[in-house]
Order: structure tokens, then sequence, then C-alpha cells
């Protein structure tokens, strides 16, 4: 359901504007919204979806002053100036030293001036790429997954390990058909065994528009059917954390139910 045609990037009084469209889950458009709003954006319109919400805010650019980087750009010069005149004095000065003249009695010395020893490279902080995160070699994922389902340290978890691969066991709480399709789907994610009264912690992960015959990779005694109540040992790259929606996207490397 359509409210409001698209927003314009300018007014007529010449005003321009900053447009940004958000995706969120039905039933948390008011929530969104407020968000947004207090940022300083300006609701637009919405366009309601089967399962998610696209909403539209704007907000007025702000122009920009070209008078600092003028200033800059001349304090820039006089700097050049003044290294040009330096460079000029010391060649002079090189011109104007006599050059000393070896004997032909003199023996050139043998010693050897001593080789600076090598400095130890810092050692690293990265986990390599190619090692797979469980909660036993890795302390923050321990902790995510016992940790808040949203918050400051889910966005720096999702941050900090982009792309890598984490290692877990979890359940499938929820699964949809991904924008009306009948065979990819949006599969919700939770730590620990499934359970519809108890939470274990961590953030709500998301399998997003996979296929499960082949997007799932499924392993070892794969079932007829894979649904809600499965409990999966899961292994995923690390995707966005999305703060509106406080889902944490996952792309599957290897999926066996449990």
């Amino acid at each position: 359901m359509s409210m409001g045609p698209p927003p314009p990037s300018a007014n007529p009084d010449g005003t321009k504007y900053d447009v940004n469209t958000v995706r969120t889950i039905r039933g948390t458009e008011s929530r969104t919204r407020a968000k947004w709003e207090n940022d300083g954006w300006e609701f637009v319109s919405q366009e309601q979806g089967t399962l998610r919400t696209q909403m539209t805010f704007r907000k007025p650019k702000t122009p920009v002053s070209w008078k600092p980087f003028a200033v800059i750009g001349g304090a820039l010069a006089v700097v050049a100036i003044i290294i040009g005149v330096n460079v000029a004095l010391s060649s002079d000065d090189n011109d104007a030293k006599p050059v000393a003249s070896t004997s032909p009695m003199s023996t050139p010395s043998t010693e050897k001036e001593p080789r600076p020893e090598p400095t130890a490279a810092p050692e690293s902080t990265a986990v390599p790429q190619s090692v797979i995160l469980t909660t036993e070699n890795n302390a923050d994922l321990a902790a995510l997954l016992a940790g808040p389902q949203d918050g400051p340290t889910v966005e720096a978890f999702a941050m900090k390990y982009d792309g890598q691969t984490i290692e877990f066991d979890g359940a499938i709480g929820a699964m949809n058909p991904h924008d009306g399709y009948t065979t990819r789907y949006d599969i919700l994610i939770s730590v620990g065994d499934y359970s519809e009264t108890q939470s274990f912690g961590g953030p709500s992960f998301q399998f997003r528009d996979v296929n499960v015959t082949n997007d799932l990779n499924l392993s070892g005694n794969i079932p007829d059917s894979v649904g809600v109540g499965n409990n999966l040992h899961v292994v995923a790259r690390v995707g966005a954390y999305e703060p509106d929606t406080a889902l944490f996207l996952l792309d599957p490397v290897a999926t066996q139910v449990r």
C-alpha cells in the first residue's frame, strides 16, 4: 500500500534534500519512524509489502562553505615558498664548502659500521580469515552468543569480523517466504536449542533469500524437510547487522540438522 509519491530531491524554493529509504519488518514502522525523526529526518511516505514496509525519509542538505578550503590553500602556498627558499640557501652553502682531498698515502679503514639489529614486527591481533571462529577459540563470539539481542556490542562484532566464518549451535525460530517467492525463504536462526518459552541470548541471526535445497548446503543426515523447530549446527560467514530490524545477517556455508 503506497502512502505518497517518491520524494523530490529539491523543492520549488530551491531547497535540496538528502533522501533515504529504509526497509523494516511490518509492525515496527512506528519505532523506525520515531528513530529517524529523532535524528532529524522528515517522514515522506511508506509502502507496505507482504513482510516488510519500505519507508522514505528526507533531510535538507547542509551547504558546503568553501572559505576554509581557500584559507588552507593559501597556507599551503606560503609553506611551499618557505621550503623553496630553504632549499636554495642550503644548495648555496653546499657549493661554498671546500671538498676534502684524500692523501695518496692514507689507508682506507677496514672497520665496518655495525648493522642495526632487525626490529621484530609487532604481533597482529587480527584473526586469519581461514580460521573458523568458535566459542572455544574466540572470546568475542562467546560473548556475542551469550549477550544481548542488539546494541553496540553486536554492531561492533559485525564490523570487526565481517566476511569471516563462525560456527555455533542454533535453531530455526521462524521461516517465511522471501518477497512472495515459493522456493526462497528468510530463515530466523536463534542461539541454542529450539524453545517456545526460553531464550538463550545472543542476536537474531537470519539467512535471507535462501533456497533450502541448495543454499543451506545441508550435510549429514538430511531430513525430507526443514522448518521451524529444527535444531541446527551452523557454519556461516558474517554479514551485516541491521539496527532497525535487530537482524544479524549470515551467509550459510554448511548446515547440519542436529
